[in-house]
């Protein structure tokens, strides 16, 4: 069985062990307070996990613990694979980030967008220029999501049945054609607003390699990147090792909630925005190859320019996230970091919430996972857990405040 592994002693990488002992004590009080029920942090430099801690429980309840391969839903954290199974068909000549939506999905041509108004008074007018491929890999295509409930465009999204981000029971194809069926928030690159996007290219994907996503991801993406346990379900032979789901109870604490579910066969919605489980392995090996810009074990994916232009900042005129953001993103969490192809780029790091190096990218998913590579320090930096809390806890600032503190040289 693959299974992450630390490989070198944190000090001869410029690793300060003390402070990554300090950083493991930090997550570890919030497992003993019953904020998560566990976790795995692992920090690799040059290449190589320099540290790799896992704490706590899988299932509580249970007393299961938190190992090595347990098995997380990394939710959001499907984005950036879809994005380099877009980059892969796009290096084919298959695909353009100029490509206009409509040219691959017909249900796009003649979309609408908002104008003015809500409910029954909601007045939307013909968009002024298509949405492209490109919107949808920078979430500025005026796509939304049903849960912001700060835009009358959600609200439509909600009357859909598209609180989850799919209609109950419908599969990929079923679930773009309502989302094409409704208006957009604003024209096309003109705001960044994280949104179901990644679900519309994963259909791209599909209807462009002729294969299911999942089949393409494993096909192309995770054999070659020797990732042996992500994809869109977990088979009885490893549902042992899937890690329960929390939220916060009412009265305090954790407790088990309903997760993406991932057991029974193949799943009939395959979500390119959030449908996959992966172990940290996978999520180590992922990260290793865009490190490395394209290239893994000897097994070349992606052109190093691709890498690089899926890491860079595509916001108009270098905006940030803050800046560029619709309403519901003007946030100062945002300051400082822009937006590549389905990832988060640090293009500022002085304005930052927390420390990171220039050109620092990756993303992070809803049960508190996250991933990311710093290419500046020469890191990648897993945080694993399965937690849904109603409040936020910053753990992802936090972790990168903790890992700053831990890098010697």
């Amino acid at each position: 069985m693959a299974q992450l592994r630390q490989e070198v002693d944190p000090d001869e990488v410029g690793l300060d062990h003390k402070a990554l002992d300090r950083l493991d004590q930090h997550f570890a009080h919030y497992v003993d307070v019953e904020r998560l029920p566990g976790f795995l942090v692992s920090v690799a430099r040059h290449g190589r996990v320099a540290h790799l801690t896992a704490h706590g429980h899988r299932d509580v309840a249970a007393g299961l613990p938190v190992t090595p391969d347990t098995l997380y839903r990394i939710y959001s954290m499907t984005k950036p694979v879809t994005a380099v199974a877009a980059l892969l068909l796009m290096e084919e000549g298959k695909l353009s980030l100029d490509d206009p939506v409509a040219d691959h999905l017909p249900a796009f041509a003649d979309m609408r967008v908002y104008d003015s108004g809500s409910g029954a008074g909601l007045k939307t007018r013909p968009v002024e220029q298509p949405m492209l491929i490109r919107h949808l890999m920078t979430h500025t295509s005026g796509l939304t999501f049903a849960f912001y409930h700060s835009h009358p465009v959600d609200a439509l999204y909600r009357e859909a049945g598209l609180e989850s981000s799919v209609p109950a029971g419908a599969n990929l194809a079923e679930t773009i054609d309502v989302y094409a069926s409704l208006p957009l928030q604003f024209e096309p690159g003109t705001q960044w607003n994280y949104s179901v996007s990644s679900n519309v290219l994963g259909r791209i994907v599909e209807v462009v390699s002729g294969q299911r996503l999942d089949e393409f991801f494993a096909e192309r993406i995770f054999r070659p990147l020797g990732m042996p346990d992500a994809g869109f379900q977990v088979p009885d032979e490893k549902a042992h090792r899937l890690a329960e789901l929390y939220g916060d109870a009412e009265g305090g604490g954790i407790e088990p909630i309903l997760g993406l579910p991932l057991r029974g066969g193949r799943p009939r919605f395959l979500s390119g925005s959030g449908g996959m489980a992966a172990s940290p392995y996978d999520v180590h090996r992922f990260a290793e190859f865009l490190r490395r810009r394209g290239e893994l074990d000897g097994v070349r994916l992606l052109a190093p320019e691709t890498v690089d232009l899926m890491a860079g900042n595509h916001l108009p005129g270098g905006a940030d996230m803050r800046a560029f953001g619709s309403p519901a993103h003007q946030e100062p969490g945002n300051d400082g970091i822009g937006f590549g192809l389905s990832v988060s780029v640090v293009i500022d790091p002085e304005r930052t919430q927390a420390p990171a190096g220039l050109g620092t990218f990756g993303w992070s998913g809803v049960a508190t996972t996250t991933f990311w590579v710093d290419p500046s320090r020469d890191l990648t930096v897993q945080f694993m857990t399965q937690l849904r809390p109603k409040s936020s806890l910053k753990i992802v600032p936090e972790l990168k405040q903790l890992l700053h503190e831990a890098v010697t040289g």
